[in-house]
């Protein structure tokens, strides 16, 4: 019976003890976890969302397949002077707000216009870029002369586009609104919709690269816009990426990337 006792005694020690050992490694496992979560300390690579059809900020070149475009220069340069690796994960446009503000990337380009609706979920940098909005039409259009004609028209724009938000809020328009702006191009040069109004850079690339300036713009440039790189709240990237933004166009590089993509200086340089 001694023997027997002490068995069981034995037994009932070494699952004990395995018992607290398995606790301890489940909450070094846990504390491990946390802290990999915890966004304190640097990554190794952060990802940055943009969209992959803005020409001439972000898109596929269709010859190599590979992401190009003004926005594209500028963040690898910025990324290069902060000191950190990046890599680039492509979505819609009307994605890209919500997944900077959840957290999910860790940086934004994307020709996104700097708002004050925005800022409540997001940081931005400095403009990088001043744009703004313009009305177009095919060439052969004599009804529309500018943004005070389109009520009642129907009107191509890019879903979730500071161009949407101010057809629906400034005109009586059938606004017609895309993923992608392309289409609203390809419907306006079909005879689909009356006009399109989005951000003058693209609206005056396409018509020259891509309708043999069958579109042309009518009316004068509405708001003066800028563009801004985004960053979840309180991210301490964004002040990194500004102070290399500064440093970028005070010795020349901004200016060199502006004038591979627009074929000039900006103004003022």
């Amino acid at each position: 019976m001694k023997k027997i006792g002490l068995s069981i005694l034995l037994g009932i020690m070494v699952a004990v003890l395995v018992a607290c050992g398995g606790n301890n490694d489940a909450n070094s496992n846990a504390n491990d976890t946390a802290n990999s979560n915890s966004g304190g300390g640097d990554k190794d690579t952060y990802v940055v969302a943009t969209d992959n059809g803005y020409v001439p900020f972000e898109y596929i070149d269709e010859e190599s397949g590979d992401l190009i475009g003004f926005d594209i220069d500028l963040i690898e340069a910025l990324a290069e002077e902060v000191g950190v690796e990046i890599e680039f994960e492509t979505l819609e446009f009307d994605g890209i707000v919500a997944g900077i503000s959840s957290g999910k990337f860790d940086i934004a380009i994307a020709g996104m216009t700097i708002t004050e609706e925005r800022e409540k979920s997001i940081d931005f940098t400095d403009p990088y870029y001043e744009a703004g909005l313009i009305l177009a039409v095919t060439d052969d259009n004599d009804e529309i002369q500018s943004i005070d004609d389109v009520d009642g028209k129907t009107v191509a724009t890019r879903t979730g586009s500071t161009s949407e938000t101010y057809l629906k809020e400034n005109t009586d328009a059938k606004v017609e609104a895309f993923p992608q702006i392309i289409e609203g191009y390809q419907n306006v040069l079909a005879g689909r919709a009356d006009a399109v109004l989005y951000d003058l850079p693209n609206v005056l690339f396409y018509s020259e690269k891509e309708a043999d300036n069958k579109l042309v713009t009518v009316g004068e440039k509405l708001t003066g816009e800028d563009y801004g790189i985004a960053f979840p709240k309180d991210s301490e990237l964004r002040d990194q990426f500004n102070d290399a933004l500064q440093t970028l166009k005070e010795n020349g590089t901004y200016d060199d990337i502006y004038e591979e993509w627009f074929g000039e200086r900006p103004e003022g340089t």
